[in-house]
């Protein structure tokens, strides 16, 4: 029989989610498909340096550099995975552990097929496992002192400075079916139209969000306090995604390329720092700021969307994950193998519908007739330290100007 990936029934979530039917995913994996397996660029193409952002890949792997990874770490782990991903002479097995929250499992197994298919041969044997949860789960507390050598190496789409999961591509870059959200250079295409349709002086002038409010429920439902009411106005647009109503009116309000008609607060590079306390008067302010400097915001506005479009394009998402999953195979102490209970993939699917729709529109027709781009060193410690200091010197600097916009508010 065909190995198969299949997504949550969501019928087992919480009751605030949204219910879908159980969807399955049938790998081919027949020979008849004659793909190259060794990856052949010309000799003298080049594809220069990655960005600077793929430096935090060493530091990610950094409480792993003087152990090295073994299989009882990778053991330990299971757990806390939602699968175990295993790439042995340039093939993928996937050993499940548990149902993961909708597509999630799919879409990311499909993403590490496409790196396969990018860069054929190239990518090292390998045994990692993966979580597709939105939460952390390995936290620095528990591995500190004599227990640092026992924590397992678990990759994740998230990470925080308490955790030491492993930092990966989001599934999304691929596609998120269930909300009809499209692969990444389809949706960044779309992006880019839609931020052309109206001019900065003439979107609405205030701060606009839209989402569900029930996910990370401390944070986005007092977030939602700070919407416009009868009694207070902080200049903050708040709408609740009913993802439910959206899947039955064909998706009509929920594009993103659709969302490009309020100005985006993003003060000095990218982004501006909006502290718990009091934030509804933080979101107010911020918004103050960039309607009274609205050339110095619509700078940094500029200058977020030229990050999205020229740092974060596909190949370069590729080339992360292939440096990544390099480093990290260099880190193993044991020689992969694949486990007894683990399912061959391949990328010939013959599922119908949206899913395949985005699996064709993001599957990788031919191998890259370039090499990945050259990962750059490690931070230096005292770069790092630099990096904190300065964004802990912006966020300094905007607490001033906002006690002194409060300040003249009251006289």
């Amino acid at each position: 029989s065909q190995p198969i990936i299949q997504g949550i029934p969501l019928g087992q979530a919480r009751s605030s989610e949204i219910h879908h039917e159980s969807v399955e995913f049938p790998f081919n994996c027949s020979n008849l498909v004659n793909y190259p397996s060794v990856f052949e660029p010309k000799e003298s193409s080049t594809n220069g340096t990655c960005p600077d952002y793929f430096r935090w890949i060493h530091q990610d792997l950094k409480q792993w550099k003087s152990t090295g990874i073994t299989e009882d770490m990778i053991e330990r782990g299971k757990p806390s995975a939602d699968f175990r991903l295993v790439i042995v002479n340039g093939t993928a097995y996937v050993e499940r552990y548990r149902m993961s929250y909708q597509t999630r499992d799919v879409f990311t197994i499909w993403g590490i097929l496409q790196l396969l298919r990018l860069y054929p041969g190239k990518v090292p044997d390998l045994d990692l496992l993966f979580i597709c949860g939105d939460d952390t789960v390995i936290k620095k507390r528990n591995y500190r002192g004599r227990y640092a050598a026992l924590a397992p190496p678990v990759f994740h789409y998230c990470g925080e400075k308490a955790a030491l999961d492993i930092v990966f591509p989001d599934w999304t870059f691929w596609g998120w079916g269930e909300v009809n959200i499209k692969p990444w250079e389809e949706t960044l295409r779309a992006i880019k139209k839609g931020n052309e349709r109206i001019k900065w002086e003439k979107r609405e002038p205030y701060a606009y969000w839209k989402g569900n409010p029930l996910v990370s429920r401390d944070r986005r439902l007092s977030f939602m306090k700070c919407n416009l009411s009868a009694k207070h106005d902080w200049n903050v647009r708040l709408y609740k995604q009913d993802w439910g109503q959206e899947i039955q009116g064909g998706f009509k309000h929920s594009k993103l390329e659709d969302q490009c008609t309020h100005r985006s607060m993003v003060p000095m590079q990218h982004f501006w720092p909006i502290r718990r306390k009091n934030r509804c008067k933080h979101l107010k302010f911020a918004v103050e700021w960039g309607n009274n400097h609205p050339h110095m915001a619509e700078a940094i506005g500029k200058a977020g969307s030229k990050f999205i479009e020229e740092a974060l394009t596909m190949r370069n998402v590729y080339d992360y994950m292939f440096h990544l999953l390099n480093e990290y195979s260099k880190l193993l102490k044991f020689k992969p193998t694949i486990p007894p209970n683990a399912q061959k993939l391949c990328s010939e699917t013959t599922e119908q519908g949206l899913w395949k729709e985005f699996m064709v529109q993001s599957m990788v027709k031919s191998p890259s007739d370039k090499p990945p781009c050259a990962l750059p060193p490690p931070f230096e410690p005292q770069a790092i330290q630099a990096s904190l200091d300065a964004k802990e010197n912006k966020t300094r600097q905007t607490k001033t100007w906002e006690t002194e916009y409060w300040k003249k508010l009251k006289h």
